[in-house]
């Protein structure tokens, strides 16, 4: 019952990846059946397809059953600086003008400046928060669709729920994680009660965590991370759980190289993958995300997006 995944995967088929993924989780459940556990599984199912696409000379988003849409639009992640609130807000502006400027034609405004994850220890009002929605929307426009991320601001979803009322007016299309991840009540209260979709999901792992999300906590956007929910095979179960009850999928994915392509191979597969999170790696802050591999997906500029084929070529590879 907690076998090391070593031993579990050498001399296994990897032109069978869903077995391999069933089998790593059964035998590692006593001390891997979440968290971690599931990311070192999530790192070797990549990996499998991976090597399953290079063996039969396939793309991995054929494998996952095909394509259903032909193009995928990126959204520009959008992490602002500074100390003080000024300081964010001109970066965070600027950051948007940049976005439009390169011909997104989505954008995630990460307005951290509330809540125990406050960029550099920010701990500003609501009314700071909502001044901030309302700049992003008259800097973009009204044609670029808007998400914004508050990063776990609000305690409770009354509270969040007078905040989002007041940023109903500026067409945002969700706002992620408002509530910390396990309070699925306060997510289905606050869901029911504000016409702003509410997106979750980037920290879960397995379906059986997204099944709550889903179903307990009726979140719209189900956030899926291909690298932390444990990897392509069951990113896709995610995918199709969220179908059959009519979430929108639109997956998390910050840090590298690999989690983008494996990524977009999923959306590609997926019909209800509205958009995927993109940052290009020459503005990206993070070492891993610009150094980690040296071939990266391409994308098509004026408006922005991905095309499945050729673009994405025949394997995720590093």
């Amino acid at each position: 019952m907690s076998l090391g995944l070593k031993e579990l995967v050498i001399g296994q088929d990897p032109c069978q990846p869903a077995a391999l993924w069933d089998r790593l989780y059964t035998f590692s459940a006593m001390s891997g059946r979440r968290g971690a556990g599931i990311c070192a599984i999530g790192a070797l199912d990549m990996a499998i397809w991976d090597l399953y696409g290079k063996i039969t000379s396939r793309p991995v988003w054929q494998l996952l059953g095909g394509t259903r849409q032909s193009n995928i639009t990126p959204y520009a992640s959008l992490l602002p600086e500074g100390r003080t609130l000024d300081e964010y807000r001109q970066s965070l502006l600027a950051k948007a003008k940049w976005a439009c400027d390169y011909g997104f034609r989505a954008a995630k405004m990460e307005i951290c400046v509330k809540g125990p994850y406050a960029h550099n220890l920010l701990r500003e009002a609501d009314d700071a928060f909502i001044a901030l929605v309302a700049a992003c929307r008259e800097s973009i426009g009204p044609e670029m669709t808007m998400m914004v991320d508050v990063a776990y601001a609000w305690s409770d979803w009354k509270e969040a729920l007078r905040v989002l009322r007041q940023i109903e007016q500026y067409d945002v299309f969700f706002v992620e994680t408002p509530l910390r991840s396990d309070d699925l009540e306060g997510y289905a209260r606050l869901a029911d009660a504000t016409s702003i979709r509410i997106a979750a999901g980037e920290w879960l792992t397995t379906r059986f965590e997204f099944l709550d999300l889903m179903d307990r906590g009726r979140v719209d956007v189900a956030q899926v991370d291909v690298g932390r929910v444990g990897g392509l095979t069951e990113a896709m179960r995610v995918v199709e759980l969220a179908l059959d009850r009519g979430k929108v999928i639109v997956p998390h994915c910050w840090k590298t190289g690999i989690g983008v392509a494996a990524t977009a191979h999923l959306a590609a597969a997926s019909s209800n993958c509205r958009f995927i999170e993109f940052l290009p790696p020459s503005v990206a802050e993070s070492a891993l995300r610009r150094d980690l591999v040296t071939e990266e997906l391409q994308i098509s500029k004026w408006p922005v997006g991905f095309t499945v084929a050729p673009r994405l070529g025949n394997r995720i590879k590093p």
